[in-house]
């Protein structure tokens, strides 16, 4: 069986990834930490960082590096103007990519947006056994995300399977 008859709190970082916001109008990652927090989890450190790879880089890596963080959620950069560069800035540090994450975000998304949805760039992946899940910028977008995504999946309860149940087998 893979799923738990109660849940396993994760300890998540929330990055907001904006040229333009601050943390005193960062509606998307207020919206990630209040559902992440009202699901059980427990966040570890909240940052907010200019559209820069470096930068970026910079702050997931030491979260990967952190062996108190299970789980990092990226919000903002996912989109095709120049300046957006959340997967060029994260893809390299994956270990393993989840491809089904932005193709389920996605196909989710068309009912909200309709065919654009397609210039979405979603992505989530595995690095040094921390989850991590990146999403578009919008408040709605992560609240699809969150809501019919990532709160099942880091929920241990939720079956047939999820990752929360599988995080501890990552490290064998």
């Amino acid at each position: 069986m893979s799923h738990a008859d109660t849940l396993i709190p994760l300890r998540l970082c929330v990055l907001t990834v904006s040229d333009t916001r601050t943390l005193a109008n960062d509606g998307s990652g207020d919206y990630l930490v209040q559902a992440a927090t009202a699901a059980g989890h427990l966040i570890h450190e909240r940052l907010l960082v200019r559209d820069d790879i470096y930068a970026m880089r910079a702050i997931v890596s030491r979260w990967i590096a952190d062996g108190a963080v299970d789980g990092i959620l990226v919000t903002g950069g996912t989109g095709f103007t120049g300046r957006d560069s959340t997967p060029e800035a994260l893809l390299p540090l994956l270990d393993k990519q989840m491809p089904g994450f932005g193709e389920l975000f996605r196909a989710l998304s068309v009912d909200e947006i309709g065919t654009s949805a397609l210039q979405s760039r979603a992505f989530a992946g595995l690095a040094n056994q921390t989850f991590i899940f990146c999403l578009p910028g919008s408040t709605s977008a992560c609240r699809t995300g969150w809501d019919k995504i990532i709160a099942a999946q880091l929920d241990a309860r939720t079956g047939p399977c999820n990752l929360a149940t599988l995080w501890p087998r990552l490290k064998a």
